[in-house]
């Protein structure tokens, strides 16, 4: 599934990673919204340096006119950060957006893991991997994977046909981009851009998402078996 061929600008790639030995990458709310804090800061073409504010609340950086990040890495369509790994499907605005943009995203996160938990060395399990979206179908049963992975912690068995998912723990999972993709006004919106919404005459329903993302699941189970 790993791609490591330069990815191509203007085109989307499933980017993931997972912690070292399956090991859990986020273990506190303030873990959570760290790496979201570094989603947010991290794409652009200048360094901010987090590590400097006084005020790391990830609220309040997000609704911070004075942040000057430069131009964008990346278009962010879509995220979910679950306790072992990450998911995110990018698109690169110029030569080597991607690579840039996810090597400030690990090193930082990184950085901040292992001075709370006063450990050194390696926290992901190598290098991102991605997977090129080619086309259109493909690209609209991947984002309802994406955004609906905290379903797994809601309820273990979602995938199989009949299973229950209870929608509104879904939807108040806060660390998944769920809630901006189904625009539902929040701050963290600020990290994902809407333009993924040209793909669609109309937005998917909840229901319509699930549907979509059991069919993702089966038609790649072996290799997603992998990630967790």
């Amino acid at each position: 599934m790993a791609n490591r061929a330069p990815l191509a600008p203007n085109e989307w790639y499933h980017c993931y990673n997972r912690g070292v030995d399956k090991r859990v990458v986020f273990k506190t709310v303030a873990g959570y919204e760290r790496f979201l804090a570094i989603l947010f800061l991290c794409n652009g073409d200048k360094t901010v340096h987090l590590s400097n504010r006084v005020d790391t609340n990830l609220q309040n950086i997000l609704l911070d006119p004075n942040i000057d990040r430069g131009e964008p890495l990346v278009d962010i369509a879509a995220y979910s950060l679950m306790p072992n790994h990450v998911h995110l499907v990018l698109r690169s605005s110029r030569d080597g957006g991607i690579a840039r943009f996810m090597q400030k995203v690990f090193t930082a996160y990184t950085m901040y893991f292992n001075k709370r938990q006063h450990r050194t060395g390696a926290l992901f399990a190598g290098t991102y991997k991605s997977k090129h979206v080619y086309d259109d179908r493909y690209l609209k049963r991947l984002i309802p994977y994406i955004v609906l992975n905290a379903a797994d912690l809601v309820e273990p068995r979602w995938r199989e046909h009949n299973a229950t998912l209870n929608q509104k723990k879904l939807l108040q999972y806060p660390y998944a981009s769920l809630p901006d993709f189904l625009g539902v006004p929040r701050p963290e919106g600020k990290i994902i851009n809407t333009s993924i919404h040209e793909y669609y005459e109309t937005i998917p329903s909840l229901d319509e998402m699930i549907a979509e993302a059991r069919l993702f699941y089966r038609e790649n189970e072996k290799e997603l078996r992998k990630l967790t």
